[in-house]
C-alpha cells in the first residue's frame, strides 16, 4: 500500500503527471569540502524562483558519495526546508541508492522530511528480479520514479522485460529515462506500454544529449498489435541544474510544439543541437563524463551561485581541455543562459 503520510499531496502528483522542470540539485561545498549551507539554500531558491516544478536531491548530481554518510540527512532537510519558504508547493524527489534495506531506510528518511517521491537509482550488485523487489519495498514508503542511468556514471543496461515489470508496479509513478541511447530509451517506452500503464507512468527525459527532441516527439509504440502514443512530459536532469529559467521556458515551448505549433517544433529542433553541444562541454563527454559534476559547478560558479567547483572527492575536477570547451559554448550560445535572471536574484538568494 502506498504511503498516505502528510506531504504526499494530490497537487504535486498532478503537477508531476502534467510535466515540469526538475533540476538535479548539486551539493554546495566550501573549500574545505564541508557543506556550504548558505549557498545550498541559494541554489534551492534559484531553482524555485526560476519556475522549476520540483527538486531532485540526493541524486547523481548531488554526488552519490553522500549516501551512507551523515551528510545525507541535512542535505535533504535543507532543500525541503528552503522550498517551504515559498507559497507554492514544490515537488520534492529524494534519491535513494544501495541494496533494499538501505534504499528503504533512505525513503523513510525522505518521507519524514516531507518528500513526495523517491528516484530509485540502479544497483549494480542486484539482478533484475532483486531490483524489482527493491522497488516494491521502497514503494511501500513513497511513490517511486524508476531510473535508467547510463553506465558511464554508475548505471547499467537493463532489459525491456525489466521495464515492463517495473512499470507494472502500482507504486511506480514515473521513470527518468537517461541511458543516453535511443535503443535503450525505446526499451523503456515499450516496457511501459506492455505494462498497460502509459496513462499512469509519467516519462521524464534525462537524456542530456537529446533533451529537446525527446520533449517534442510524440512516440507511437506498437505492442501486441496495439498502437500506443506516449510522450515525455518533462525533464529531470543534471543539465537542468544550470540555466533553469531558460529550461522552464523551453519546456513551455515544447508543450506548444507537442500541441501542434510547427514554428516551435522547428525552433526547438535547432536549439536541440545547441543544447547538446553545450552539454557535451559541461558534462565532459570527451573525458568520458569524468568532469560532469565539476562542469555543472563551473557554470554555477561563473554565475555566482557557487564559490568553487569543489567535489567531495578531491580528485574530481574538470578534465584537461574541458574548461576551454566551457569557454567556447559560453560564448557561442548566450541564448541558453539565464545570467540576467541570476544576477537580479543572487543577493536575495544568498541573504
Amino acid at each position: 500500500m502506498l504511503s498516505t503520510a502528510p506531504g504526499t499531496h494530490a497537487s504535486v502528483h498532478d503537477l508531476f503527471r502534467r510535466g515540469c522542470v526538475i533540476p538535479a540539485h548539486p551539493l554546495a561545498l566550501t573549500g574545505e569540502r564541508r557543506l556550504d549551507e548558505r549557498r545550498q539554500r541559494a541554489l534551492t531558491r534559484y531553482y524555485v524562483e526560476a519556475g522549476a516544478g520540483g527538486l531532485a536531491v540526493g541524486v547523481h548530481t548531488t554526488q552519490f558519495a553522500i549516501h551512507g554518510t551523515p551528510l545525507l540527512p541535512p542535505v535533504l532537510e535543507l532543500a525541503a526546508e528552503t522550498a517551504r519558504e515559498y507559497d507554492r508547493e514544490v515537488l520534492l524527489v529524494a534519491g535513494a541508492t544501495g541494496p533494499t534495506a538501505q534504499a528503504v531506510a533512505e525513503a523513510e528518511l525522505a518521507a519524514s522530511l516531507g518528500y513526495h517521491m523517491v528516484l530509485l537509482s540502479p544497483a549494480r550488485d542486484l539482478d533484475e528480479d532483486e531490483l524489482i523487489e527493491r522497488a516494491r519495498a521502497v514503494g511501500e514508503v513513497l511513490p517511486v520514479i524508476g531510473f535508467y542511468l547510463q553506465p558511464a556514471v554508475g548505471g547499467r543496461q537493463l532489459s525491456r522485460n525489466f521495464w515492463t515489470e517495473l512499470a507494472s508496479i502500482d507504486a511506480v509513478v514515473g521513470i527518468k529515462v537517461a541511458p543516453f541511447d535511443r535503443y535503450r530509451t525505446l526499451d523503456v517506452l515499450h516496457g511501459v506500454c506492455r505494462a498497460g500503464r502509459e496513462g499512469e507512468v509519467a516519462l521524464y527525459t534525462g537524456n542530456d544529449d537529446h533533451i529537446l527532441a525527446d520533449l517534442i516527439t510524440p512516440h507511437r509504440v506498437v505492442v501486441d498489435g496495439r498502437e500506443v502514443e506516449l510522450e515525455f512530459v518533462g525533464g529531470l536532469l543534471g543539465q537542468w541544474a544550470v540555466w533553469v529559467r531558460r529550461a522552464v521556458e523551453l519546456l513551455e515551448e515544447a508543450k506548444r510544439a507537442r500541441a501542434g505549433d510547427d514554428v516551435a517544433v522547428r525552433r526547438l529542433l535547432t536549439l536541440d543541437g545547441h543544447l547538446t553541444d553545450a552539454n557535451a562541454a559541461i558534462f565532459d563527454v570527451a573525458g568520458g563524463f569524468h568532469g560532469c559534476i565539476p562542469g555543472i559547478h563551473e557554470v554555477l560558479r561563473r554565475q555566482g551561485l557557487l564559490a568553487g567547483r569543489w567535489c567531495l572527492d578531491p580528485a574530481e575536477d574538470l578534465s584537461p581541455g574541458q574548461l576551454a570547451e566551457i569557454d567556447r559554448i559560453w560564448a557561442a550560445y548566450p541564448w541558453l543562459r539565464d545570467d540576467d535572471f541570476v544576477a537580479e536574484g543572487l543577493d536575495r538568494w544568498l541573504g
